[in-house]
């Protein structure tokens, strides 16, 4: 007899080779899966649904347990069609209203601050790596898995442009980035060289043991980073993350056109083919993820009235 287990392997690996990467779905599914398994319940039930999905002793927000619920629903579906007996969690089970969290947004003092923490740690190498990652975050607005995916055939510097394959979205693209940026990754290329001559992996950028950063063990370390830089999270707000420093290159990027009197409205599919969004609705939200944008925005909405109400 199939189990529950096996239907979940089974719809994770038709998804990705529909294309999905499926990545943090992926791992809540089989959280779930797990929950069941320690509960002893062969069928999916609303009950057990709602009691995974709330059962996070660090967190009691209602709209992350939404989050957690529709992984669960969305699996429920289609396994309804293989086990009858299986039950769809309703939509209005728990409250899912949309929010998404504004980001972090970091001023330049906060990044200098950032990359001078990193000479703290500890092989030099390892704080090469570091000062050489973020620069490379900052000023590109990679995703943080974009970057530990790198390989050294990506990464073309008499171009000075970046191959990134198979992203977020299955698709890939190519980002150029500025000769100050090109330099930076010669002169890490060059130590990295030096500390692993015979590499053990195609990667760009390496551990101190020489393998492919891995994303997920990242954040640890960061966390350390931003103690260094006394970079801390504002009244009410989350701990600054990894990917704000997207967050941060996409708010500068528009902010510098609306300054410099770019027609923004045409300019935004470049931002979004660069960042790699599926659409500019994804890039549309920067503009209320800065204060400093959405004042632009409307004194530029005001004057296209020609200050009416």
């Amino acid at each position: 007899m199939t189990t529950i287990r096996q239907h979940a392997q089974d719809y994770l690996a038709m998804r990705r080779r529909l294309g999905f990467t499926l990545t943090t779905f992926g791992e809540k599914l089989m959280s779930f899966i797990d929950y069941l398994e320690d509960t002893g319940d062969t069928v999916l039930t609303t009950r057990v649904a709602l009691a995974w999905a709330t059962n996070t002793p660090r967190s009691t927000d209602e709209v992350h347990w939404s989050r957690r619920l529709m992984v669960v629903r969305i699996f429920a579906r289609h396994l309804k069609a293989l086990e009858p007996a299986t039950e769809i969690p309703p939509d209005d089970a728990l409250p899912h209203h949309y929010r998404r969290i504004t980001p972090h947004l970091f001023t330049p003092d906060e990044l200098d601050r950032l990359l001078a923490a990193t000479g703290t740690l500890n092989p030099p190498f390892r704080a090469r790596t570091w000062h050489t990652f973020l620069g490379l975050l900052a000023v590109s607005g990679l995703r943080t898995s974009e970057a530990c995916g790198l390989d050294r055939t990506h990464v073309d510097l008499a171009g000075g442009v970046l191959t990134v394959r198979e992203t977020k979205f299955g698709k890939s693209r190519q980002v150029p980035v500025h000769a100050t940026t090109v330099t930076a990754l010669r002169r890490y290329a060059q130590e990295r060289d030096l500390q692993r001559p015979a590499p053990s992996t195609a990667a760009f950028l390496v551990s101190t043991r020489g393998t492919r950063l891995d994303s997920h063990n990242l954040p640890r370390a960061f966390v350390q980073l931003l103690a260094a830089a006394g970079i801390t999270a504002g009244q009410g707000r989350r701990r600054p993350r990894l990917h704000d420093l997207r967050h941060t290159f996409a708010t500068t990027t528009l902010l510098q056109w609306y300054q410099g009197g770019e027609d923004v409205q045409a300019k935004l599919p470049l931002l979004t083919t660069y960042l790699g969004h599926a659409d500019p609705k994804s890039t549309y939200w920067y503009l209320s993820g800065s204060p400093e944008l959405l004042s632009l925005a409307a004194a530029r909405l005001e004057h296209s009235f020609g200050g009416r109400p």
